[in-house]
C-alpha cells in the first residue's frame, strides 16, 4: 500500500511540475506570439496561416509544438481551425493563453475584426507583462532578503563555534572532555552552508530567466579551468611546503579566481555585444518603419537604417546585413546568418518577426509600426528590471566583508585573550585557535565565492554573469580577512597567525 501511494505521489508530482513548466514557457512566449499574430493580421494573413508559419519558429519552441498540434487537428483529423483552437484552450494550464484563444474565437463568431482584436489583446498582454515584471522583481527581492538571513545565520554559527572551540581548548588544558568536534565544523562550513546556497540558487533559477542563449561554451571552459584550479589546490594540501609558503586561504582565493576568470572574460565579450544589440534594435526597427513611410521598398529601408552611425558594436552586424542585401541574399538567409552571431533571444525574436512581416506583407507600414512600438516597450521592461535588481549586487559585497570581519575579529579576540589570560597555555592554545582561523578563512572564502553565482543569477538571469562576481567576492573576503587580522594584531601587538 505504501509503495502504491509513493508511486502515485511521485507521478502526481511529475505531472504538477510538468504543467507548471509548460505554463511558464507558454506565458513567457505568448506576448511575442500575439505580436506575430497581430503583425500577420495587419498584413492580411489569417490566423490559421499564421499558425502554419509558426511551425518554423524555432525561437518559440513551446508555441512551435502548439502550432504543429493545431495543424495536425485541421489537416489530419479534419477539424476546422476554430474547433482546434477551442480544444487547445480547454487543455492549457495557462489562463492568459486560454483567454487569448477564447477571445479570438468569440471575436470571429461575432464578426469582429481580427487585427483590432489582436492589437487590443497585445496591448493588454504587455501591460500584464509589465506588472508581472514588478511582481517578479519583488519576489526576487524577497529571495535576496532570505539569502541575507541565511548568511547572518552562517555568521552566527561561525561565531558560536569559535566560542565553543575556545571553551573546549580551555577545558582540554584542565583535563575535561572536549564538547566540540572539528568534523562538525567541516560539515557545517564545507557541506551544509554551500548546500543551502545551492538551494537558493535553484529557486533563483526558476524565478529569473536570462535573455541570452547558448552559454554552454562558457560553462565548459569554466569547468576545465576549475578542475585544473582544484587540482592545484589539492596539491597544496598534500605538499605542505607549497601550502605553508603561500598560505591555504590565499592559495584557495587564487585557485578559485583563476578558475572563473577565463569564463568571466568570455561572458563579458558576449554580453557586451548582445546587450548593445538589445539596446540598438528598437531604434533600428524605428528607422526602418520611418523609411517605409516614405514609400521605398523594405530592403532599401533596411539599407538606409544600417547607415546610422550611433549603434555602437551592433553596427558591425548591420554592415554585414547591408552587404548581404546588396549582394541579393534573401532575408531568410540573412536571418539564419544573424542567428549564428547574436545570442540575445529578444533581438532574434524581433528580427524574425521583422523578416516575417516583410515577407508576407511587403513590409506593411502598420505592421512595422506595431513591431517597433512593442520592441521599444519590451526593451524598456528589460532595462527597468535589470536596473531594479542591480543594487542587490552591492549586498553581496557587504555580506562578504561583514562575515569576514566579524568572524575574524571574534576569533582573533579569543586568540589575543589567550595570551593575556593564560600565558602558560598560550603556545598550545594559540596553535588550536590559529587552526580555527585557517579553517574558517577557507570556509568564508568558499562561501563568498559561491554567493557570486547567486548574485549573477539574480542580476542578469544566468550563472555565467556570476563568474565575475564570484572572483570579486572571493578576493573581497580574503582582503577583509587579512585587514581585520592585521587590525587586531596592530592594536594588541601580538604575533599574527597566518591567514
Amino acid at each position: 500500500m505504501q509503495t502504491s501511494e509513493g508511486f502515485v505521489g511521485k507521478l502526481l508530482g511529475k505531472i504538477v511540475k510538468s504543467t507548471s513548466e509548460e505554463k511558464d514557457e507558454i506565458e513567457s512566449e505568448l506576448p511575442f506570439v500575439v505580436m506575430l499574430f497581430a503583425l500577420m493580421a495587419t498584413s492580411g494573413i489569417s490566423l490559421y496561416e499564421s499558425w502554419k508559419r509558426l511551425r518554423k519558429a524555432t525561437l518559440l519552441p513551446r508555441f512551435k509544438k502548439e502550432a504543429e498540434e493545431v495543424v495536425r487537428h485541421v489537416e489530419v483529423l479534419g477539424k476546422d481551425p476554430l474547433t482546434a483552437m477551442y480544444e487547445l484552450s480547454e487543455k492549457t494550464g495557462s489562463r492568459m493563453y486560454r483567454d487569448f484563444l477564447g477571445g479570438f474565437i468569440s471575436s470571429i463568431k461575432s464578426g469582429g475584426k481580427v487585427s483590432d482584436y489582436m492589437r487590443s489583446k497585445l496591448r493588454a498582454i504587455f501591460e500584464l507583462r509589465s506588472k508581472a515584471m514588478i511582481r517578479s522583481t519583488e519576489k526576487i527581492a524577497t529571495l535576496v532578503e532570505g539569502y541575507s538571513v541565511m548568511l547572518i545565520v552562517i555568521l552566527c554559527v561561525y561565531i558560536l563555534y569559535v566560542l565553543l572551540s575556545s571553551t573546549a581548548s580551555l577545558e582540554l588544558m584542565a583535563g575535561i572532555s572536549i564538547p566540540t568536534s572539528p568534523i562538525i565544523a567541516y560539515l557545517a562550513i564545507f557541506v551544509l552552508m554551500p548546500f543551502i546556497s545551492f538551494v537558493f540558487m535553484l529557486i533563483a533559477h526558476n524565478a529569473q530567466k536570462s535573455t541570452l542563449l547558448d552559454l554552454k561554451p562558457i560553462y565548459k571552459k569554466t569547468m576545465i579551468f576549475l578542475i585544473a584550479a582544484i587540482g592545484i589546490f589539492a596539491a597544496s594540501l598534500f605538499v605542505p611546503a607549497l601550502g605553508d609558503a603561500v598560505g591555504l586561504p590565499l592559495m584557495l582565493t587564487i585557485c578559485l579566481t583563476i578558475g572563473v576568470v577565463p569564463g568571466a572574460i568570455q561572458y563579458y565579450k558576449i554580453s557586451r555585444v548582445n546587450y548593445n544589440a538589445e539596446k540598438s534594435l528598437p531604434s533600428f526597427l524605428r528607422d526602418i518603419t520611418e523609411s517605409q513611410k516614405t514609400g521605398i521598398s523594405p530592403e532599401k529601408s533596411i539599407i538606409h537604417a544600417t547607415k546610422r552611425r550611433d549603434y555602437g558594436r551592433f553596427s558591425q552586424f548591420l554592415i554585414l546585413i547591408r552587404s548581404q542585401i546588396e549582394w541579393g541574399v534573401s532575408l531568410k538567409d540573412i536571418f539564419e546568418n544573424f542567428k549564428q552571431k547574436i545570442n540575445s533571444w529578444p533581438v532574434l525574436v524581433n528580427f524574425m518577426m521583422m523578416v516575417e512581416t516583410i515577407e508576407v506583407g511587403g513590409g506593411a507600414v502598420g505592421a512595422l509600426e506595431l513591431l517597433s512600438e512593442y520592441s521599444e516597450k519590451e526593451f524598456e521592461i528589460q532595462v527597468n528590471k535589470r536596473a531594479l535588481l542591480k543594487p542587490y549586487v552591492i549586498l553581496a559585497f557587504v555580506w562578504s566583508v561583514l562575515i569576514a570581519l566579524t568572524t575574524t575579529i571574534v576569533t582573533m579576540t579569543m586568540y589575543i585573550l589567550t595570551q593575556f589570560a593564560t600565558p602558560s597555555l598560550y603556545e598550545i592554545m594559540s596553535a588550536e585557535i590559529a587552526g580555527q582561523i585557517g579553517t574558517f578563512s577557507l570556509g568564508i572564502i568558499f562561501q563568498c565565492w559561491i554567493s557570486g553565482f547567486f548574485m549573477g543569477k539574480i542580476s542578469e538571469g544566468n550563472f555565467a554573469s556570476g563568474l565575475k562576481y564570484a572572483a570579486l567576492l572571493a578576493i573581497t573576503a580574503y582582503v577583509s580577512l587579512v585587514l581585520s587580522q592585521n587590525f587586531m594584531v596592530g592594536i594588541f601587538d601580538v604575533p599574527a597567525p597566518s591567514v
